[in-house]
């Protein structure tokens, strides 16, 4: 699966996932901390991945490409940082939807411009995507996400 391809596929499933979340009752707690984390996971592989090999290829491939990645990596710091959040909550607590809800609308924002502005221009620029795509799909297997022991 090529780069671009694998990386629209993970925006996909995530927004499966904070739909579902949506959709969970006020008192679906356990359910909530479960998908949330399952979010914050995938989130975090996915921005790792991107940060560290398909942001870099992108800017060596055009320097018009680069105010583009400067604000996606910068996006990626504010949702990190929103993340970390989340995964040091309990879902009972208070904000904690809110945080999630916050974090849908930046990522959702975030997903806009990478396939409506970087994924084209990537594609334009002649990348090998189906090996940026292996190269991505590896490092998102070797990374482990500490989960909570509550």
């Amino acid at each position: 699966m090529d780069a671009i391809a694998l990386l629209t596929e993970d925006h996909a499933k995530v927004k499966a996932m904070f739909e579902q979340y949506e959709g969970l009752g006020d008192r679906a707690h356990a359910t909530k901390q479960k998908l949330a984390m399952q979010i914050c996971t995938e989130l975090t592989k996915h921005a790792t991945a991107e940060e560290e090999i398909f942001y870099p290829a992108v800017r060596e491939a055009s320097k018009e490409n680069e105010d583009l990645v400067d604000e996606a990596t910068v996006e990626h710091a504010a949702a990190k940082d929103l993340i970390a959040q989340i995964m040091s909550m309990d879902s009972t607590e208070e904000l904690f939807d809110a945080k999630v809800k916050v974090l849908s609308e930046q990522i959702e924002h975030h997903v806009e411009e990478e396939e409506g502005q970087m994924f084209p221009k990537a594609r334009k620029a002649g990348l090998d995507l189906v090996a940026l795509g292996e190269q991505i799909q590896a490092r998102k297997d070797e990374i482990d996400i500490p989960q909570r022991m509550d």
